[in-house]
């Protein structure tokens, strides 16, 4: 009895031991690929790759004549394509064997995915094939798959290759490759899908449109297919199960248009041709694109127009007397901080002047001066009597009112629609000093900006004897940036002796003037004195920036970039904490935050001083 439980005890042990060696035996034997002497046998068994190529027949779509079409040339690689790769990779790395077994790995998987999906794709044909009668027809994958093969092992080889980047020259190792692969290959199957769909419809530009092709019929209905199945996926996780199983099929259907049409060189000259018509329509919508963008910017909403008569008419039924405001004492007072904002805008003017009293501390001590035209006058100001700036102090005025201004419109002269270069009210600007002959200082504001701090602190700002304080946008990098050869024509002489190519550009937008150290310099007759040469002769773009880089040169102090944001009227890509920290944010541009062409993301910054339930903005539809 002992006897018999000895043995049975030895038999059970070799049993257990043969079940943990023969693993052991097996793996090793898998593993001897990764040795020098196993890597041609691992080659040999990647070019002995084959793919089923059993006839599968579409039930829904006639086929093709298997007389009709031309198969294929399969497509072979011989073993010195890898091993010219191998030795490549020999010569050139230096990696650990763990990383090159981890390659090898990889290979291993992909290969067994790839044929995983395949038997996968062929199960799903045949449950959806009806009884097939008549001769077979051969649809052949074998080239596809191949050439699939090689471009993965191709791309695990070169991942092992060190790069050199062409601009730091730096090395980059397989560890930091693998990292940024998932980024590479994220939207890849996307990719695919719109190269089949493009490669349909060249196809299908070789196929008479009289001819009722069985082939053509497939084509359509592959890339209508298809287009429902992408739609407007960005990345490969938006893509369904269904868009997968698709691309087999339109790679199908392609495969046999290649047999039906296998010239490359009609392809190639056909997708030129296609590439050509789409660069043409990118670039005709393009033009539209801008065009209409600047038609709605030039464009005065029509709620708007209704705000305007609406307030003209309230502001003629009010008696003289009614229609003065108070306070009118302070508006020449030196001592006081005065604001100024030249503008045709009721919304506008009516965002800069409460933006302006709320962020301040001591609202007594502001008073905010309004320049516009005869036509807006009546309007602004019944608005302002309706809604008055809490303790601040306001100011309407008529540029009709002052005399010694010129009664004709010079700059009609620049023969432009765009109102930015042809109003008056945007030049006065330049007369600032001759407008408000008691004030020593004055902040100017163009009617596009919002006043977020309190500007206390830009009253003591030390002006070293300069006559503007302002941003300076000449660093590169910054939002906007300029230079001064982009609106000056260093050209002509009188530019190139006079201005410094190379001098700091600054913005308009939210301005401290010196209006004392204005008048010393009178810089008003040397505005007067570059605005003649420049209808002369094209001596800079038109407009009131280069006037007053001219103008202005040499006498501007510069502010930190935290008192003005710019760009909210351009730049969609302004930084949210910039535009937080500014004293003032500037909708510079043609998408002001009024229009409905206004970028999204800035406009609550704008329509918050704004009560979009008071009566009038509700009778002309005036909304956020």
């Amino acid at each position: 009895m002992k006897q018999f439980r000895r043995c049975q005890r030895i038999l059970i042990l070799s049993l257990l031991s043969l079940s943990v060696i023969a693993p052991l035996v097996f793996v090793s034997r898998r593993f001897k690929v990764f040795t020098p002497h196993g890597r041609r046998e691992f080659l040999d068994d990647l070019s002995t790759v084959t793919y089923r190529t059993d006839p599968l027949k579409l039930n829904a779509i006639e086929q093709e004549g298997a007389g009709e079409l031309e198969e294929p040339k399969q497509v072979v690689y011989e073993e010195k394509d890898f091993g010219s790769k191998s030795r490549y990779s020999d010569e050139k790395i230096n990696d650990s064997v763990e990383s090159r077994h981890e390659v090898h790995r990889n290979i291993f998987l992909e290969r067994n995915e790839s044929q995983h999906d395949k038997g996968q794709d062929q199960v799903a044909q045949h449950k959806g094939l009806s009884s097939m009668d008549g001769d077979k027809k051969k649809v052949n994958t074998t080239a596809m798959h191949n050439q699939n093969m090689h471009t993965r092992s191709q791309r695990v080889a070169d991942g092992n290759i060190e790069m050199v980047d062409k601009e730091s020259g730096k090395k980059k190792t397989q560890h930091q490759i693998s990292r940024s692969w998932p980024r590479r290959v994220r939207n890849q199957k996307v990719g695919e899908i719109r190269d089949q769909i493009i490669r349909a419809r060249a196809y299908l530009g070789f196929i008479p449109a009289s001819r009722n092709s069985p082939l053509a019929k497939e084509l359509k209905l592959r890339i209508k297919e298809m287009e429902r199945a992408v739609r407007e996926a960005t990345k490969d996780s938006d893509l369904s199960r269904s868009a997968l199983q698709r691309m087999r099929h339109m790679e199908a259907s392609l495969s046999k248009a290649h047999r039906a049409f296998p010239d490359c060189t009609a392809m190639a000259t056909k997708l030129r041709a296609m590439n050509h018509n789409a660069e043409e329509q990118v670039r005709s919508q393009r033009y539209q694109t801008s065009y209409l963008v600047h038609l709605a910017a030039r464009t005065t909403p029509k709620g708007f127009h209704c705000l305007s008569m609406r307030l003209t008419t309230d502001y003629f039924s009010l008696r003289p007397e009614e229609r003065k405001f108070p306070n009118e004492n302070k508006i020449h007072d030196p001592k006081l901080h005065h604001y100024a904002v030249f503008s045709d805008n009721i919304l506008a003017c009516a965002v800069v002047v409460n933006s302006t009293v709320f962020t301040t501390k001591e609202p007594e001590k502001l008073v905010l001066h309004v320049l516009t035209n005869s036509l807006n006058f009546p309007a602004i100001s019944m608005w302002f009597l309706l809604n008055p700036p809490e303790k601040a102090t306001i100011h309407i005025q008529n540029i009709d009112d002052i005399k010694w201004l010129p009664k004709d419109n010079t700059f009609k002269k620049l023969n432009s629609s765009d109102p930015r270069y042809t109003s008056e009210l945007n030049y006065l600007r330049f007369y600032l000093p001759d407008i408000f002959p008691t004030l020593n200082k004055i902040v100017f504001f163009d009617h596009d900006v919002v006043v977020q701090r309190d500007l206390s602190r830009l009253w003591d700002v030390n002006m070293n004897g300069k006559v503007i304080a302002a941003v300076g946008t000449c660093k590169e990098g910054e939002t906007p940036f300029h230079r001064m050869d982009m609106f000056i024509n260093f050209s002509d002489p009188f530019n190139a002796k006079r201005f410094d190519v190379n001098a700091c550009t600054w913005a308009f937008g939210m301005n401290l003037l010196d209006l004392q150290n204005w008048r010393r310099h009178n810089l008003t007759a040397v505005y007067h004195k570059y605005l003649q040469m420049g209808f002369e002769r094209p001596l800079w773009n038109i407009g009131t920036l280069p006037l007053g880089w001219v103008t202005f040169y040499n006498k501007t102090r510069f502010l930190d970039r935290g008192w003005h944001a710019l760009g909210l009227g351009f730049d969609s890509e302004v930084d949210r904490n910039v535009i937080e920290r500014a004293a003032v944010i500037h909708y510079n541009g043609i998408r002001k935050p009024w229009l409905d062409i206004a970028m999204g993301r800035y406009k609550n910054y704008w329509t918050k001083f704004l009560k979009f339930d008071h009566p009038l903005l509700q009778r002309c539809n005036l909304q956020v």
